[in-house]
């Protein structure tokens, strides 16, 4: 938020949870979940935005609707073809849209595999501004529903814990997602530190907060503990790639420290230099991305080193300006 309009929003929620810690706390989860303008911002954005669009120019297009009047927006390569192929999925992250995936999109569609990318409530071509988990894993089982079941699927930030979410079946009510392996790239491994760095942005005091994390639970039928990606990856059962900078300053290094930890399944390549948003579109991340998803030859085939030492000779490619962290 830009200083004045911080300070306003500041002002609005201290005299609101002065009257009602409640209201005030359903509020702000209402200003949390709204997502910025889908039009980019900058000469960097927009070259990367038309960039995208031009790329999935010849997708297929769909409209999946969701529960409350929602909708996602999907594009589908390689549909419909016959004989077997892989069909893989990409979801994007905060703020962006799968015209900012297009990169990785297009090296997965070159390989021959069915690539469906989702544009989430609020983002891209779904219209909207609004985006919770809860509606994101909503929109990658309608995805499921309409497709097929996916071989294996890649998200970044925010989409990435999503899927993870999702694999984990951790919706109550949605059916865990199936698939065969999973990448992360740059995501939060747990949701809670967000909404804690947002209550103290906008000046919420104790009671207001607990009532803003305490409608993540009414809206979701989980408590905002419960959405632990990190944890989640444990228990999934298959191949986890993570791919993550230690320079990334939206969603800190601790985060894939964590998805590692979750045991043997899961597999931490570190891409140091490419920071939280070039790296969906840097090379060495596609390469090791595509050897992964081609099994244990993948798992061979690209070294932590081949990505540190390409990370300072790939071109920009930067997402829109969003909230922090995501």
């Amino acid at each position: 938020m830009a200083n004045f309009a911080l300070e306003v929003t500041r002002l609005g929620f201290s005299a609101l949870q002065a009257i009602s810690p409640d209201l005030a706390g359903r509020a702000a989860f209402g200003l949390f979940c709204r997502t910025p303008s889908s039009r980019p911002k900058g000469a960097r954005a927009k070259a990367a935005h038309a960039a995208g669009a031009a790329r999935l120019a010849g997708a297929e297009r769909f409209t999946l609707k969701l529960a409350g009047g929602a909708k996602a927006h999907a594009y589908r390569l390689n549909g419909g073809a016959r004989g077997k192929r892989r069909r893989l999925l990409v979801t994007h992250g905060w703020g962006s849209s799968a015209d900012y995936m297009a990169e990785l999109v297009s090296m997965l569609a070159a390989t021959g595999a069915e690539v469906v990318a989702l544009d989430f409530p609020g983002h891209g071509r779904a219209g909207g501004r609004f985006l919770h988990m809860g509606l994101a894993v909503e929109a990658i089982a309608a995805a499921e529903a309409r497709f097929g079941a996916f071989d294996a699927v890649v998200g970044h930030s925010f989409g990435g814990a999503a899927l993870m979410v999702s694999a984990a079946g951790l919706l109550p009510g949605v059916a865990p997602l199936a698939c065969e392996r999973l990448v992360l790239i740059g995501a939060p491994s747990e949701m809670a530190w967000l909404f804690t760095d947002f209550g103290r942005m906008i000046g919420l005091r104790p009671a207001a907060q607990a009532a803003l994390e305490t409608e993540v639970q009414r809206v979701t039928g989980r408590r905002l503990e419960e959405f632990d990606a990190g944890n989640a990856a444990s228990g999934i059962g298959r191949p986890v790639l993570v791919i993550h900078a230690e320079d990334d300053k939206e969603v800190p290094p601790a985060h894939a420290r964590r998805y590692q930890a979750a045991g043997k399944d899961v597999r931490l390549l570190w891409a140091n230099g490419f920071g939280h948003r070039r790296i969906v579109g840097a090379a060495p991340v596609l390469a090791a991305v595509a050897a992964f998803l081609d099994g244990e030859r993948g798992e061979e085939g690209v070294s932590d080193e081949s990505i540190k030492k390409d990370a300072e000779i790939i071109p920009f490619f930067e997402l829109p300006a969003r909230r922090a962290a995501l």
